[in-house]
């Protein structure tokens, strides 16, 4: 019986990944074993990859990356109930705890001991992953693999965009990498008017254009006021969805939003960054930091509006075998992709 797996490791204390055989992991009693079928790369990977700042404070040498996923379940512990062996899956990689106020609260996202698969425990970058069961998501049959592989994302675009009403609101999202396109998507399908989304990237704005009903611009050749007269809009935007980490795009989204305007903040800035918080007082704009998805609720809102016509297919632009996942995250790295795809077989 084969008793190893390749995987994607960080084996060395420098940037790259490395694909290495590994043992195949012992389910315990409450843990379900995938057998991954697909994975996607996302931004938290890149920063292993690069082996940044970020990633050297919390990353331990030797982990096994990765947590966007779908496969199938191949073992179950013995204590494991309603789940079967031959079900298709991916699942939640926020691994919480049970005794803070949070977690009795049902708040499991809020958890403050919460752990992440692939960043700081082993992911699924491998041929099988170990779950606890209670984080498995079973995938309906009309979302196949490669949907399954990116809901991860398309989480966290959901928690983020249905962080206010939308329905007949105008939404400014900064940057348009795959989650902001996402979000964007996500946005126009709860029943925004008019959704707006800025990146400095072309080939970024021309992905956000084919993926949603969206309007792509460049603050660099338009400034916002200008879309918000074009678009017939009286006052500004009364829904913002920061995206980008960056703190020009933040400043330029609190002037253009209403007053009383609303703010989702999922972009993550480097180091601090200065805020002029008079105009957000004088405005009374509400923020809102959004972290991973809620669960498991982002988990059902997300698969019903894919269910009832969300589509998001075309932000995958690149599939590849895992064992080409150095030009995967290449590609990735040079931001002229939406989301990369491995296939795992």
């Amino acid at each position: 019986m084969i008793d190893s797996m390749k995987a994607l490791v960080k084996a060395r204390p420098e940037p790259g990944l490395r694909m290495e055989s590994r043992p195949i992991p012992e389910p315990g009693p409450e843990d379900v074993l995938i057998r991954i079928r697909k994975t996607g790369i996302c931004g938290t990977d890149i920063h292993i990859w690069n082996w940044d700042e970020w990633a050297r404070r919390t990353v331990p040498v030797g982990l096994i990356t990765g947590h966007e996923f779908a496969g199938e379940i191949v073992a179950i512990g013995a204590q494991v109930k309603g789940l079967a062996i031959g079900q298709r899956c991916s699942g939640e990689g926020h691994l919480i705890g049970k005794d803070s106020r949070q977690s009795r609260a049902g708040k499991f996202h809020l958890d403050p001991g919460t752990r992440g698969i692939g960043v700081n425990v082993d992911g699924a970058f491998a041929e099988y992953l170990c779950l606890p069961a209670f984080n498995a998501v079973l995938l309906p049959d009309f979302v196949d693999d490669e949907i399954g592989a990116i809901l991860d994302p398309l989480g966290n675009a959901v928690h983020t965009a249905l962080s206010f009403d939308l329905l007949g609101e105008d939404v400014l999202i900064t940057g348009a990498g795959p989650i902001g396109i996402m979000a964007a998507a996500v946005a126009r399908h709860a029943g925004a008017r008019h959704v707006v989304i800025t990146d400095i990237n072309p080939a970024r704005l021309e992905l956000a254009a084919r993926v949603a009903d969206v309007v792509p611009v460049d603050p660099r050749a338009e400034n916002l006021r200008d879309v918000i007269a074009r678009l017939g809009m009286v006052q500004g935007f009364d829904v913002g969805l920061e995206m980008s980490g960056s703190q020009a795009a933040l400043d330029q989204m609190v002037e253009a939003m209403v007053m009383g305007g609303r703010i989702a903040l999922l972009g993550i800035p480097p180091g601090k960054s200065p805020v002029d918080w008079s105009r957000i007082v004088f405005k009374a704009i509400t923020i809102k930091g959004v972290y991973g998805r809620e669960i498991f609720e982002t988990w059902y809102k997300m698969i019903a509006m894919l269910e009832n016509g969300l589509n998001i297919r075309a932000i995958i632009t690149h599939r590849m075998a895992a064992e080409d996942f150095a030009q995967g995250f290449e590609i990735m790295r040079s931001g002229s992709s939406g989301k990369i795809v491995l296939d795992w077989g």
